[in-house]
């Protein structure tokens, strides 16, 4: 098993898997179902496959989506994506269209999720940055440290820590102690210092205080107010020009903190602009089509406006709400684009293999 893991990690590691998935309670078929209807790509198996090989067990298997010309050593191939949105096998197809249908329909009456929408297409904002050095930090720095805080609840610090290292930061992960008074207030006076000695600081998501009462992030914004990390986060920002992001709990508090969209620390007034529950009343995790706006920030500086990207989500708390002054406040000196470009392109797909790694 540990070798099965080591050959697959190097595969990913070389860039060579484009798509991977392990196979659960229903084997190799739900596993090709769901991984077709969430990359909105067909499927055709093998002649070769049989009914007991699609629908039995394969737990500590993976299957992988690799370029045609890539051979994996150790790997039964189970068949190749195609660009009809097709599952076949033989001379039996299934629309995909149809199965998702039934997947996401059956549980419909009582875990409401296709919400009713307004035919009205939303208004869409555009800006393009003309000097694309405005968007770059001021600190020039060739390993820059990303200080991440953990606090109690997080998951995904490790996560991150490995995202910034593989792009050429330093993470330095600090865990925020709460045991006691004095402990919390040990961690405001290191996490003040070490903000002095970072350039970016990136808080990241999981269930900070157990999401409780509300969720958002409540200890997260609390340990921010601090006046000492305040200070040190206005001069982080305002005079050291450096850089900020956070995920989930962490993009949380920096709503409820009013650095999004403010860019700075503000008392939080009854019409500030916050995130709060799903309208359809539940959390949902699933992929969705983000565009982006706007390319001012050093974040999105390689982007371009207008651009499509397919992202992961996972929150009960996803819809942000503001004013539609405060909106027009902070895109007054975008373009609004009319053209009626659809969000949801469909590109062609080349035939790529599918193999099942045992």
């Amino acid at each position: 098993l540990k070798a099965l893991f080591s050959k697959v990690n190097g595969l990913v590691k070389e860039k060579m898997v484009k798509a991977a998935y392990t196979p659960g309670y229903g084997g190799i078929a739900e596993a090709v179902l769901k991984m077709a209807m969430g990359n909105k790509i067909g499927f055709e198996y093998e002649a070769d496959i049989t009914n007991e090989e699609i629908f039995q067990y394969s737990y500590g298997s993976f299957i992988l989506e690799v370029a045609a010309d890539v051979e994996v050593d150790c790997a039964k191939t189970l068949g190749k994506t195609t660009p009809d949105l097709q599952i076949r096998r033989g001379v039996e197809s299934i629309e995909l269209e149809e199965l998702l249908d039934i997947y996401e329909t059956r549980l419909e009456p009582v875990y409401k999720c296709n919400i009713d929408t307004d035919a009205e297409k939303p208004e869409m904002f555009t800006y393009a940055a003309k000097d694309k050095k405005t968007a770059a930090p001021f600190v020039k720095c060739a390993v820059p440290k990303v200080l991440i805080p953990v606090f109690p609840g997080n998951n995904c610090e490790y996560d991150s820590a490995k995202v910034f290292a593989d792009a050429g930061a330093d993470p330095d992960v600090f865990i925020i102690n709460n045991l006691t008074a004095d402990a919390v207030a040990r961690s405001v006076e290191a996490f003040a210092e070490k903000i002095n000695q970072s350039q970016i600081i990136f808080i990241p998501g999981g269930f900070s205080g157990a999401d409780e009462p509300d969720g958002s992030g409540k200890f997260i914004t609390a340990f921010f107010r601090n006046e000492e990390i305040r200070e040190a986060i206005t001069t982080f920002l305002d005079e050291r020009d450096c850089l900020m992001a956070g995920i989930c709990n962490g993009f949380q508090a920096l709503v409820k903190l009013g650095l999004v969209p403010y860019g700075k620390i503000v008392d939080a007034k009854d019409d500030s602009p916050t995130l709060t529950f799903n309208e359809i009343g539940r959390h949902q995790s699933k992929l969705v089509r983000t565009r982006i706006a706007s390319d001012k920030s050093p974040w999105m500086a390689y982007c371009k406006p207008g651009d499509i990207y397919t992202t992961p989500i996972s929150h009960g708390e996803g819809r942000f709400i503001a004013s539609e002054e405060q909106v027009r406040e902070r895109s007054d000196s975008y373009t609004v684009c009319r053209s009626g470009r659809k969000c949801h392109e469909r590109y062609s797909v080349q035939s790529e293999r599918i193999r099942l790694c045992d």
